[in-house]
């Protein structure tokens, strides 16, 4: 089978991973292990101020690029180049799928919301905003049933951006180790980029870099969001309209361009209570909008995997994985030649 085809297939096959087998329980997900390391960092930091902080995050982020990205890579090697044929590369097509989809996820939000519309049909809006709380970063604790429909739309929409077309835009540009340097500073990010005194400095680098990594796949997420509404009939001349007036509503210099094109195309307001409101002039969205998202977001996801992750890959990311791949077996190689 030629490379590129066996390329073709890596993306298809995370793709299919992701629909019918999901995520990994959090006990084997590498995610989870890459946390729990950065927990123990910041627990035992006591010096949180100054350029040691900083300095620290930044060897922090190269840590766990280097050692779950190190490990990504040498098990894909060791099975292209150790493996016999055919198996070798049969193990490393399913391997190489099974890893990268380590680093997005298209219909995972489809089992944390589905339960948020149940209690919320049922006018449980008490557990409706406890479950929301597992997937929004804000009070939810007396939550009105507007704002956690909101706030699952909002949570989705960015998402979109954060979880699917960044990872797998530099997945297609470098193949693992592209996912993996865009994972390691989102998950940062995530934990440690908050603007207050704990984490100012010591989380400064990954909230940079995630800001930079995603500043064009942001915008080009809502790109196909407008065309992934037009296929599927929505309003996509307002989704379009409300991209251009409020992508610039949010704190964060990226999250506001796929959370408005959302908005637009749905004819739905997404409201956070002080901080900002995009499509102000919609309505609230409901449990029927939370599944309209969902469906939106999961389809322009697949487009955008189809139309841009796979042809990056053929071209670029696969080769440069093979030739991280090729460092490391030449690396064991010297070794066990100066070992002799």
């Amino acid at each position: 089978m030629p490379l590129w085809s066996e390329a073709i297939l890596i993306v298809i096959l995370a793709i299919l991973i992701d629909r019918f087998i999901g995520e990994f329980p959090n006990r084997y997900h590498p995610l989870r292990w890459m946390g729990n390391i950065l927990g123990g960092i910041d627990k035992r930091l006591k010096k949180r101020d100054g350029n040691y902080a900083t300095v620290l995050g930044f060897l922090s982020y190269l840590f766990i690029l280097i050692l779950f990205g190190g490990i990504a890579i040498a098990m894909t090697a060791v099975l292209r180049t150790y493996v016999p044929d055919p198996y070798g590369k049969i193990l490393w097509t399913i391997s190489s799928a099974f890893i990268l989809k380590l680093t997005f996820a298209i219909f995972s939000f489809n089992k944390h919301c589905e339960p948020v519309c149940s209690d919320l049909e049922n006018g449980n809006t008490v557990d409706a905003a406890d479950k929301v709380r597992m997937i929004v970063s804000r009070n939810t604790e007396g939550m009105d049933e507007a704002h956690i429909a909101s706030s699952c739309c909002e949570t989705i929409s960015e998402n979109y951006a954060d979880s699917v077309c960044t990872p797998t835009f530099f997945m297609g540009l470098l193949g693992i180790p592209g996912a993996f340097i865009y994972r390691c500073a989102n998950l940062m990010d995530a934990m440690w980029g908050y603007r207050n005194e704990k984490y100012e400095k010591l989380g400064k680098f990954p909230a940079i870099l995630d800001d930079i990594l995603g500043f064009l796949t942001s915008r080009i997420s809502a790109l196909f969001l407008v065309l992934g509404s037009a296929i599927l009939g929505m309003d996509w001349r307002n989704s379009w309209k409300i991209t251009k007036e409020d992508n610039k509503v949010t704190a964060s210099p990226n999250s506001g361009y796929p959370m408005a094109a959302a908005a637009g195309a749905l004819g739905i307001k997404m409201d956070k209570e002080n901080s900002y409101t995009i499509n102000k002039e919609a309505r609230f969205p409901g449990c029927g909008d939370i599944r309209r998202c969902l469906r939106l977001v999961e389809f322009s996801s697949v487009l955008f995997m189809i139309l841009v992750t796979v042809p990056l890959f053929v071209f670029l990311g696969v080769h440069v994985q093979i030739y991280f791949e090729d460092l490391f077996v030449k690396g064991i190689e010297w070794i066990a030649e100066v070992l002799k």
